[in-house]
């Protein structure tokens, strides 16, 4: 196995047990609302908690990965969201659930621009993008277990034993420690340590004044969008008449749809290279997610929600790659922390905003529409002041 090929197997695991927790909350929220008989805006706080958690987690963990490095800051992430998961399937109320589910959002948020940040530092310019895409295609598969989970385990088992099931990726820390290279940065990196607000500062200078605030924009339609549609997905399948356990298993069905949207996005990136690629998978995911709202019957539901999946993963997976492509060493893993950072708030509104609009009595099809119009506003801003990386060296 070359070395590439490790880093990607080895960081992507990591990955697929992050996108495996948030897409067990996903279905979580569909059991617990009915247990604990919660309303839409409870639900709606619960996925923004999380997010706010991610949000934290990804500007903390971004500026620790430039300081402490990027190796050491990726196991902390996954110690803590897999501990914060263990102890949140022994909670009674939905109180202690949110504040377990903060920190569960800390330690998935933080790991997400560390590892991108990682594996770019040691991927050369030619497969990196790609490498990051097809790192991002980890997700994927995470959410296609956690479905399963959620289809088989939690019926049977319930929602509890489920999370403790998923809490056992803590143990992958061993693996990483073992087999995560060394920083590459710190080969590089003689300077001081600067303070945060010179690097925020940075950020703001006119050399990345135009990357930062396309960044941020783009990161925040970005996941307003995302968590807001598949945070919710399983419940607005319920809400247009399925069963709870159809929904899940319609929601298995349109998770394996990312797949192909992440490989054909990779293969894409280093073609057309990243603004390109990331404006017309947005631009899909847009008509799409419209198209799912206004959708009634099961043939159009499952055709919509699986062009959804496939074209937002993608956009996903090149932003992923685009982002820490924008700057240099010394303030890369922090800038991505702050674009994602940001972005969480988006996160947070996503989730919270679907809860209000339902509980206020809006319908499906004008709820999707917001997501739609989002996702516009990102394709803009992109073309806009977003500059090409493609085939460009970083040090």
């Amino acid at each position: 196995m070359s070395k590439i090929h490790k880093l990607l197997t080895v960081t992507g695991l990591a990955w697929l047990f992050d996108a495996m927790d948030v897409g067990l909350l996903s279905f979580i929220l569909v059991a617990i609302q009915q247990e604990w008989h919660l309303s839409a805006v409870q639900v709606g706080w619960v996925g923004s908690i999380n997010s706010i958690g991610l949000a934290v987690g990804a500007v903390a963990f971004g500026i620790l990965a430039d300081q402490k490095g990027r190796k050491n800051m990726l196991m902390m992430t996954l110690l803590i969201f897999s501990v914060a998961t263990g102890l949140s399937a022994f909670t009674f109320g939905l109180i202690g659930f949110m504040v377990l589910r903060f920190f569960v959002g800390v330690g998935l948020g933080g790991e997400l621009p560390v590892a991108t940040t990682l594996v770019s530092e040691h991927v050369e310019k030619e497969k990196r993008g790609r490498t990051i895409v097809l790192l991002e295609s980890f997700w994927a598969i995470g959410w296609l277990i956690a479905s399963l989970l959620a289809y088989f385990v939690m019926p049977q088992f319930g929602w509890r034993i489920t999370l403790i099931i998923s809490a056992l990726t803590g143990f992958y820390v061993l693996i990483l420690r073992r087999h995560l290279p060394d920083d590459k940065h710190k080969k590089t990196v003689k300077a001081p340590k600067e303070p945060i607000s010179a690097k925020l500062a940075k950020l703001f200078h006119k050399e990345h004044r135009n990357q930062t605030i396309m960044l941020w924009v783009a990161w925040f339609m970005i996941m307003f969008s995302y968590y807001g549609i598949f945070l919710w997905l399983p419940s607005v399948l319920v809400g247009k008449g399925f069963s709870t356990v159809n929904s899940f298993g319609y929601v298995v069905i349109m998770t394996l749809a990312q797949l192909p949207g992440y490989f054909t996005s990779a293969w894409l990136v280093e073609k057309w290279g990243r603004k390109p690629v990331i404006s017309v998978f947005l631009l899909g995911t847009a008509i799409f997610a419209a198209v799912f709202g206004f959708s009634t019957n099961l043939t159009m539901i499952m055709i919509s929600g699986m062009l959804l999946s496939f074209f937002n993963l993608g956009a996903w997976g090149a932003m992923y790659a685009y982002t820490p492509e924008l700057y240099p060493a010394a303030i890369r893993a922090t800038a991505n922390g702050f674009a994602e950072g940001f972005g969480r708030l988006g996160g947070v509104l996503g989730p919270l905003s679907i809860g209000f609009f339902i509980g206020h009595g809006m319908s499906f099809a004008n709820i999707f529409s917001v997501f739609s119009v989002a996702l516009v506003i990102a394709i803009v801003v992109i073309l806009f002041l977003g500059k090409e990386t493609r085939g460009q060296a970083i040090d």
